[in-house]
Formats: structure tokens, sequence, C-alpha cells
């Protein structure tokens, strides 16, 4: 058994998550910084939430990766790897790996 460590690399990055609430008669609208991310990506993004058995329920999108498309939900970050792909990964994942080193 061998025993290796990650290459330190610099990725891109942007979070998933909401930028305001709007107070409405159905209860509070969210906003979403969907457009950040599609510019960030250099596509489109279409936000959907679907029934989860919550009154919130599940908001995401889904990116187009090398596997397939994959959902990224609210709160996940959206690297940019070294090859130019885009993928989603979890927050605790991702504070784990990597850190802030430069906004």
């Amino acid at each position: 058994m061998s025993k290796y460590r990650k290459k330190p690399v610099v990725i891109d990055a942007i979070q998933f998550k909401i930028v305001r609430e709007i107070p409405c008669k159905f209860g509070i609208a969210k906003e979403y910084n969907s457009d950040e991310i599609a510019n960030f990506i250099g596509n489109v993004v279409r936000t959907v939430t679907e029934p989860n058995g919550t009154p919130e329920g599940h908001t995401y999108f889904e990116i187009e990766t090398l596997e397939g498309a994959m959902k990224a939900s609210l709160g996940d970050y959206i690297i940019k790897d070294v090859k130019g792909e885009f993928y989603p990964c979890k927050p605790d994942i991702f504070e784990q790996t990597y850190e802030l080193i430069e906004e």
C-alpha cells in the first residue's frame, strides 16, 4: 500500500443560495442566484422546486457533466475544475477540501 497527497489545485466555485426573500400572498417567494450561476457556467440555469413532503420542497438545477446530468441542490457549490468542467459539490465536502484564497 502507498500513501498519496492531493495536489494543491486552485479552482473557481460559486454556491447556489437564496439572495432575497420576498413576502407574497402565498408566504415567502425566494430569489436565487441563478443568473450569477448561469454567467459562471456560461449556460442557462433553470431552477426547479419539486415536492418532497415539506412545505418548501426540494429546489435544485441540473448541470450537464461528463457523467451525465447532476442535480445541484440549494447550498451546494458549483465547481469549475482544472479542465473547465462544472459539477456540484456538497457543502461539507467542499469545506473539507477547499479553502478560500481570493474573493
